[in-house]
Order: C-alpha cells, then sequence, then structure tokens
C-alpha cells in the first residue's frame, strides 16, 4: 500500500481512538495503572505460590489491572467461606493460605464488571481477564453506598429553624441543617441501622409500588415495614414527616429516573492493595449481627485461635460462633432468670416486609448487645434476663452504697456470663443498664447505656471470690466540679439553676464507654452537638466521682471546624479519646490541650474547643449539604494499640458504613480497606487478636461483622446471613 496511508493521518485516527477510548475509562471510573495512555506491556514477574494459594494476574483489555479485586468463594467447606485480595501494580495477585476445597474465583474492580467465574483449587495459578463496563451505568452498580447516597438532596440552610406543618414542613425543633442530618439521615438517623445507598436501598420494592399511587406514600409505607417500622415512622414525624418523606422519594425517583453518582471511587491504592479479608457465614438469615468479640482488648493473646462470638442483639436468643480454626459456625443458646422476661417478639411488626410479609422474625428475650472478654478467656455480654423492675436492694430504703445516693427504678439489660471451658452461662443481675461492656486494668468492668444520670461499674474480682451480685457492683451520678474546689460537694438537679457554692449534676448517659490508663472511664453522650465525658471515680465512687464535659466544637466561633453527634469511642495509649460524628467526621478529644480551666462555672461544654481535632471523613457529601463534612456514616471506632491490622499502633480505625469497609487515620491520612463482595459491608464494633505474636501478618488480624440490621438488604438478597470478617494487611500484596 501506499506510504502515505502509515503517515499522519493514521497517526491522528489512532490518537483519537485512545483519546475516546480514554473517556469511556473516566465515565466508567476505570483506571489504568499507569493514570494515561497505554504502553507496550512489559513482561509480568511470575508470582510465587505455595500449595494453599491461588495466584496469578489480572488483564484487559489495556494489559494489566492494577488495585481490581480478586474474589475466591467456597460453599465446600463447613460454613461459606469467602476470600478477597487486591492486585499489584502489574495486575498480579495471590490468595493465601486457603482451606483445602474447590473454589470461584472472578475479578471485580471499578470501571469493570465481574468477570466470568473461574474454578480452581489452592496450588493453581489462574489467569484472569478482566471486563471493563460498557458504560456508567453498568459501572456504578458496584460504586460503594456512599456514592449513590451522595444523591441525596438535604433541605438548605436558610429552611432552618423549620416552620412546622403550615410552613416549610420541617418541625421547629430542628433548629439547623446539621440537626435534620443527624436526626434523618446519618448515623444517629437511617444510617445507624440500615446501609442507604445499596441497591436494596436506593430503589423502592416493587411490591410496594405496585400499591400505591406515588413515591412519597411508598416511603411512609416502606419506613413503615417489620419490627422496627414503629420507630422508623415516630423519627420521619418528629423531624416532620412529609418533607423527609418527600425528601427521600426525590432521591428514589431521580435514581429511577436514571440519575448516576457523579463521583466515581478510586482503586484502592498502595498500602490499600495489601488487604487479605475473609468471611464465614454465621447466624441465621432472619437474625442480625450488633458486634462480636475475639479476645480481652487489653491483651489481645487470650484466646489465641479461639472461637469469636456474635451478637444478635434484638434478633434472637443465641451466641453466633465461628471456630476459623475448622471454618465450622454454631451456636451457645442464651438463657434468662426470668421466665417473663421481655421479647422482641413483642412488638409485631407495624407493617408488612417486602422480604418477611408479616412474619414476626426477631424474637429475642435477652438482646445482647456488645461484650468483653476476661483474661480467663470468660464472654461477658450486655443482656437482658429481668422485667424492666429492679431488685428492692437497687431502690430507696436500700442499705446498698449506690441506692443510698442514687436509687434506680427500672433498667434494661444486666449482664451473662459464658465460661468456654466449663460450657456454663450465668446471668447477673444489675440496677443499671448495660450497652458496651468494658475492663479496665483493675478487671473491673465498665457500663454504658445508663439509665440517664448514672454510670456503673461490676468487679469482677469480687464477684469470683464471693458470686455476690450485690457486693461486686456499684454505680455513681454524673456529678460536675462546678465549685471548682476539686472535690464533690451537695449538688444542684439537672432542673434546679446553677449555684456556684454547689456543684451540678448532669442528666447524661454513655452511648460508647471507654476506660483510660490514668483510672478514668470516657464515653460519648449521643445528641446536637454531643459531647465526650470523662468520670473519676475517685476514693469511694458512690460518693466522691466527678466528671468533666466536653462538647464537640458547634457554632462556637473558637473552633476552626464545627461537628455533632458523637456515636462510638475509644481511647488510645496516651489518653486521647477518638469518636465518630453524624457530622461526616473522625474526631479526637485531646484534655492535655485544654487552655483554660477544666471545672467551675466557666466550664460550659464549649470551654475547650483547642482540645479537639475533625477529620472529614473521604467521599462525597449529600447535595446541599454544607453543615457537615461527607455522606458517608460512622457507627463506631476502635484504636488499635497492638498494630493487629497491620498499620500502626494507636491507629483510630472507624466504620466507614457506606463506603464499604474500614476506614484507618494513619499519619494525618485515611486509608479505606473495603469489602467488595458481598456488597452491603455495614459493621459496628469491632475487636482485634494475635494468634501468633511470632507469625508477623498472618499472627494477628482485626475482627469485625456485617451488623446491617437487614442483613439481606446486602448483594444476594434474602436467604443471605451476617458475616463474620477478619482484616490483615500484609507487607505487600503478594506476600503468602
Amino acid at each position: 500500500m501506499p506510504s502515505k496511508n502509515f503517515g499522519w493521518g493514521a497517526i491522528t485516527l489512532a490518537c483519537a481512538c485512545a483519546f475516546l477510548a480514554s473517556l469511556v475509562m473516566v465515565a466508567t471510573g476505570q483506571q489504568s495503572s499507569s493514570g494515561g495512555a497505554a504502553a507496550p506491556a512489559a513482561p509480568v514477574a511470575p508470582v510465587a505460590i505455595d500449595a494453599d494459594d491461588i495466584g496469578g494476574a489480572v488483564t484487559g483489555a489495556r494489559g494489566p489491572e492494577a488495585g481490581v479485586w480478586v474474589i475466591a468463594e467456597t460453599r465446600n467447606l463447613p460454613t461459606r467461606f469467602i476470600e478477597s485480595v487486591v492486585t499489584d501494580d502489574q495486575g498480579r495477585f495471590v490468595v493465601p493460605d486457603l482451606p483445602k476445597a474447590e473454589y470461584d474465583v472472578w475479578v471485580r474492580g471499578y470501571g469493570l464488571v465481574d468477570s466470568p467465574k473461574t474454578r480452581a483449587t489452592p496450588g493453581k495459578i489462574v489467569n484472569l481477564k478482566a471486563v471493563a463496563a460498557p458504560d456508567k451505568k453498568a459501572a456504578a452498580k458496584y460504586y460503594p453506598a456512599l456514592y449513590w447516597f451522595a444523591l441525596m438532596q438535604v433541605p438548605p440552610k436558610s429552611d432552618f429553624p423549620g416552620s412546622g406543618e403550615r410552613g416549610n414542613g420541617i418541625s421547629p425543633s430542628i433548629r439547623s441543617q446539621g440537626e435534620w442530618i443527624r436526626q434523618v439521615v446519618n448515623t444517629d438517623g437511617c444510617t445507624g441501622c440500615h446501609q442507604m445507598g445499596g441497591e436494596a436501598t436506593r430503589a423502592i420494592p416493587k411490591s410496594i409500588l405496585d400499591s400505591v399511587h406515588d413515591s412519597k406514600t411508598a416511603w411512609d409505607r416502606r419506613i413503615q415495614a417489620g419490627q422496627a417500622g414503629g420507630g422508623m415512622s415516630a423519627r420521619f414525624t418528629q423531624v416532620g414527616l412529609q418533607r423527609a418523606l418527600g425528601m427521600y422519594a426525590d432521591w428514589t425517583d431521580r435514581i429511577a429516573a436514571g440519575e448516576l453518582p457523579s463521583a466515581a471511587p478510586q482503586r484502592p491504592q498502595g498500602r490499600e492493595r495489601n488487604v487479605v479479608i475473609t468471611m464465614w457465614d454465621w447466624a441465621d438469615p432472619k437474625t442480625y449481627l450488633h458486634d462480636e468479640i475475639s479476645t480481652d482488648k487489653r491483651n489481645p493473646t487470650v484466646n489465641a485461635n479461639g472461637p469469636i462470638y456474635g451478637a444478635l442483639e434484638e434478633s434472637g436468643d443465641y451466641l453466633p460462633v465461628v471456630d476459623p480454626k475448622t471454618n465450622t459456625s454454631s451456636q451457645v443458646k442464651l438463657i434468662v432468670r426470668d421466665p417473663n422476661t421481655p421479647s422482641s417478639a413483642d412488638q409485631p411488626p407495624e407493617g408488612p416486609s417486602p422480604y418477611w410479609g408479616d412474619e414476626t422474625i426477631w424474637n429475642s428475650k435477652t438482646t445482647v448487645h456488645s461484650f468483653a472478654m476476661d483474661k480467663q478467656g470468660r464472654i461477658w455480654a450486655a443482656a437482658r434476663v429481668r422485667k424492666p423492675e429492679t431488685p428492692a436492694w437497687c431502690q430507696a430504703g436500700s442499705d446498698h452504697p449506690s441506692a443510698k445516693a442514687f436509687p434506680i427504678k427500672q433498667s434494661t439489660r444486666g449482664l451473662e456470663m459464658y465460661d468456654p471451658k466449663t460450657k456454663k452461662l450465668t446471668t447477673i443481675d444489675t440496677c443499671f443498664s448495660w450497652g458496651h461492656v468494658n475492663f479496665d486494668d483493675n478487671d473491673v468492668l465498665w457500663s454504658s447505656f445508663g439509665p440517664a444520670g448514672v454510670e456503673g461499674w461490676f468487679d469482677v474480682k469480687i464477684w469470683d471470690k464471693t458470686h455476690d451480685e450485690k457486693a461486686a457492683q456499684g454505680w455513681s451520678a454524673f456529678v460536675l466540679d462546678y465549685n471548682g474546689n476539686g472535690k464533690r460537694d451537695v449538688y444542684t438537679e439537672p432542673n434546679q439553676p446553677a449555684d456556684p457554692t454547689k456543684d451540678k449534676r448532669l442528666n447524661v448517659q454513655y452511648y460508647g464507654d471507654s476506660p483510660a490508663a490514668d483510672g478514668s472511664v470516657w464515653g460519648s453522650v449521643q445528641g446536637m452537638p454531643g459531647a465526650v465525658v470523662r468520670f473519676v471515680p475517685g476514693a469511694h465512687p458512690p460518693d466522691t466521682a466527678l466528671a468533666e464535659y466536653y462538647e464537640v466544637p458547634w457554632n462556637n466561633p473558637k473552633a476552626p471546624m464545627q461537628g455533632f453527634a458523637p456515636r462510638g469511642m475509644d481511647v488510645d495509649s496516651r489518653g486521647v479519646v477518638w469518636t465518630v460524628l453524624s457530622s461526616g467526621h473522625l474526631a479526637s478529644f485531646d484534655r492535655g490541650k485544654c487552655k483554660g480551666p477544666l471545672n467551675g462555672p466557666n466550664a460550659t461544654g464549649q470551654h475547650c474547643p483547642e482540645g479537639w481535632t475533625l477529620y472529614p471523613l473521604p467521599g462525597p457529601n449529600y447535595k446541599g449539604a454544607v453543615e457537615n463534612a461527607s455522606a458517608d456514616s460512622v457507627y463506631y471506632d476502635f484504636v488499635d494499640r497492638f498494630d493487629l491490622l497491620g498499620v500502626g499502633k494507636d491507629v483510630p480505625i472507624s466504620t466507614g458504613n457506606l463506603s464499604e469497609g474500614l476506614i484507618a487515620l494513619v499519619d494525618g491520612k485515611f486509608m479505606t480497606f473495603r469489602v467488595p463482595y458481598p456488597m452491603g459491608f455495614f459493621a459496628k464494633g469491632m475487636d482485634g487478636r494475635i494468634d501468633n505474636p511470632n507469625g508477623g501478618w498472618k499472627g494477628r488480624a482485626l475482627y469485625t461483622t456485617y451488623a446491617t440490621r437487614a442483613p439481606f438488604h446486602a448483594e444476594g438478597g434474602k436467604g443471605n446471613t451476617s458475616k463474620l470478617v477478619k482484616f490483615q494487611v500484609r507487607p505487600d500484596p503478594l506476600s503468602k
């Protein structure tokens, strides 16, 4: 052919084709390993594997696919098993330490659609072909829920405070956009129990749509579904029912009409590619998980290589158990002290569920919330064991020192202890309630969940010696040193005017709690703006305990950043408090940075903005939002004091429940370790364990669980069970 056919015209055409191809990649979220036009592929170095690994390389039309997931799944073990890893910059992967079984192996990644599944067994090299998404719609199907929920249009700041049903439809009690987000959008609202933005929630079920005439009515039906329907409807009514329904209806209407996320997630980068995620099915399809425990958080070598236990909260009366050594799941049946203990089954569905109809699927009397494990490997669970009325010795007229100071008439959860060595369960009645359960260094358990105004404790040393539950427990009011003299005095009640000569009682309640090394016990207080509280027991806690109260900076001109509504919290080895906020922040509070008085009449709550540091979470924000930082929802956090995950000691890790992973703050920057499959990862509590102190990355891990109240919303739908999830970060993506 004439040479002119190989000249500038052909080159220009080739450049144009490459340019168009790059536009397709941008539109679908696909990312090449080089970030630019494809170059001739260099030879890919071979992957070394052991007999229990599956390794290989992933390539696409443009060459190696870096930062995509390779997923291996089997149902040939006693319980379903899944392991996922990320490819390196040459598209190579190693799925390590697989139990002997046959696996389905495939590729998932941003900019792709799932590749065909390949059958493989450990010890094999398997090279996989990635499949590019044909368009943005196909690519967006695999985006984390966050990117879809960020399409939510929230009311503008100018609409607050609300003007009521006859005005703008927002309740006058909702004073700011931030409070609206807190109450009906983020972690203290809908995303406290569900992952919003996943495929199951961004579309209204057909069974509901077929029975109504408009999407607002459809949403009204939707929030009535199931046994939590009454609570969901009440929350919408509290903020302004029609306005809240309209906001959610507008969101799903626009998605149904074809609107797609305006931002695309980035593929895992750097050390994010070193993660190994292992999962086991546990529990059953009608239950949900709230928390798990694998070890003693003070000494994570306790229960090394042992079973991991889960908490079903309202949904069932057993502890689900996974044994990672045998890949088996089992149950520990729970007991109550009083056969007339209330049950979650006493609350029937408010409306029919698209998944379960009118069936009452939750039936728990114990409502186990969270745990601690002691140095003997015993599990101490927050569990209901009786009716709400407390024993006489908790109430007025009792000789109990704490009851003399602050009698308690009603409470919910006590404790239930399980000893794996004897297989014995023991119920323990406490006058106060338990939510989160944490040991201090003296083997004293500290509580959260009140009742309001109370912090309680249970001394396990005393109980082990005497088995006297009355003698082992105590509680105290939260009392501010309002007169600033350094000791506890007569105090004014919360509904009385403050008196500068007296102390002042706070009617607060811990949600999260964590003992610190200095003997104090910190807790998070929900609300707007919410706070963290420091409780110092003193020599005789019922009479000597004092509290300090520090609000999250809000409407505070002295603070460089504003936030609101803490939920979970933990304390690091330096005594710094870490909490997660409904405003889309991870936050720290360092009491040592406070410049002014910590007590006295000037300690108003907003008196130490300099102690707070707020870290905006990564990812997009809601449309029109100006008073929060991110649309992500973080429920709880955990300070990794022992480098259990593999990214450093004292690293705070939060649950990115819409970004579908765990978010670690390392040297001031966030790393996101996403769970790619099944989509719908949503966590609450977490802990970590060392199985082998000399085993490197293989000898330690962080554990959590799928903790959404609706596991049937996750990928796979009805029939799904929750999953125990193990996170490990190895030195590089090919470590085996």
